[in-house]
């Protein structure tokens, strides 16, 4: 990471300054220099913008987590999908709470459900980091889990459907077939890269023992430590049927039920504290305050990378690659219209929205066209890589992140390729 930082950072100062010296002329306000300084700041200032907007959903979701998690939720889901996380994870104890968070993120990010999905990738992380006997250094599975995080499956991209309606698409709502295609793939393939790369990258063992033996907060803690190793196979089956039965289910209804997740989602998981006689008020007060502080432990690794993506973009550095790169990928299907957006979303979600956005509006190109299928593919069926290992990693301080960029850099490629493939399969025949 430390590498990546620094390139992105001299890319953008040395063609910024080539630029001031042999370009030109500029005003006093144009200024490759200055426009890059003024930037600076504005990156910096949405860096702690966008952490301090986090703040009341981090608190939100963290505290309906700790009440599914004293109410013994985490543990019933990671049972219930034993049979799969132990082949991904073996290091990770079948009963530890990294288990159910790991799955709560995976599942809404498959939902489309966006920030919802980062305070329960960050418990995962923290609870992984409980695993990790060399802290600061990521572990496999912390490697693994960013990976697919970063390329999850996703069956219904709620924010992606909302900007082509409002761009007047015909069809809102047809990017699902080829998001879940693109996003299914690319997470395939985001779980074979981390397992090739890591071994590569050898780490420390798991130390399951110690893990077990650290002081956890009081509750249910304990229960889903010293829970049961997992549920009949059958039952584990029945149970990935049904979760099978609901994407058809997103496919035709996606738009009509989009609504109601995250308000059912408050209910369900209330409900069912309150059901195992768990104290609810308090319990959500307690996770919500560990939610606000995670949220402003992130804000200085948010500072430095979104810094660093606005420099890159201001000095002109992005304009030139889609310019040098464009005539090339257009000949595998990727237009230069649709390039800025297979570049810009590994770095920034706020700059690949504004680009899908501006590309959606744009009356030459349009939200129904192959090119307007296919920025919004992308962004439905990939993630911000650079951010999710900054929120992730910086949230339990690794600053030696082995093999994962590299596997998440693997998988975004994936998702362009799929993307590419998806869209001309579906819209061209």
């Amino acid at each position: 990471m430390n590498l990546v930082f620094f390139a992105i950072v001299l890319a953008s100062f040395a063609f910024a300054g080539y630029s001031q010296f042999f370009g030109g002329p500029f005003t006093p306000e144009t200024l490759p220099m200055q426009v890059m300084t003024k930037a600076m700041a504005d990156s910096a200032a949405g860096a702690v913008t966008l952490a301090i907007g986090l703040v009341g959903t981090m608190a939100l979701f963290l505290g309906l987590m700790k009440v599914a998690e004293e109410g013994g939720l985490l543990s019933i889901i990671a049972r219930l999908i034993r049979p799969l996380m132990v082949r991904l994870f073996p290091d990770v104890p079948v009963d530890s709470p990294a288990m159910g968070a790991m799955v709560l993120n995976i599942s809404a990010n498959a939902l489309g459900l966006g920030n919802a999905a980062t305070p329960f990738g960050i418990r995962a992380m923290e609870e992984l980091d409980r695993l990790n006997p060399e802290k600061g250094t990521a572990t496999n599975a912390m490697a693994l889990f960013l990976t697919i995080n970063t390329a999850g499956i996703t069956l219904l991209p709620t924010t992606v459907i909302a900007l082509r309606a409002s761009a007047g698409s015909a069809n809102p709502a047809g990017i699902l077939g080829t998001t879940l295609f693109a996003s299914g793939c690319a997470t395939l393939v985001a779980i074979a890269a981390a397992k090739i790369f890591q071994r590569f990258s050898p780490a420390p063992a798991f130390q399951m023992e110690t893990a077990r033996d650290n002081d956890r907060p009081s509750g249910r803690d304990t229960d889903l430590m010293t829970a049961d190793a997992g549920y009949p196979l059958w039952v584990s089956a029945l149970a990935l049927v049904f979760l099978a039965s609901l994407i058809p289910l997103a496919v035709i209804w996606g738009r009509t039920l989009s609504p109601f997740v995250l308000p059912s989602m408050m209910l369900g998981f209330l409900t069912f504290g309150l059901v195992r006689g768990v104290r609810i008020y308090e319990t959500f007060v307690e996770g919500a305050r560990e939610g606000f502080q995670v949220a402003v432990r992130i804000i200085p690794y948010l500072v430095a990378i979104l810094v660093a993506v606005g420099m890159f973009q201001a000095s002109g550095a992005m304009t030139v690659t889609v310019s040098a790169l464009g005539k090339w990928t257009a000949l595998i299907g990727l237009p230069a219209d649709a390039l800025p957006m297979a570049l810009m979303r590994p770095l920034s979600g706020s700059g690949s929205y504004g680009i899908l956005a501006a590309t959606l509006a744009n009356p030459a190109i349009g939200p129904d066209s192959y090119t307007g299928y296919l920025v919004s593919t992308l962004m439905g069926s990939s993630e911000t890589t650079f951010y999710v290992m900054a929120v992730y990693f910086g949230a339990v301080q690794v600053r030696r992140v082995r093999h994962t960029l590299l596997a998440a850099l693997t998988a975004d490629a994936a998702g362009i390729l799929f993307s590419i493939l998806a869209c001309r399969f579906f819209l061209m025949g």
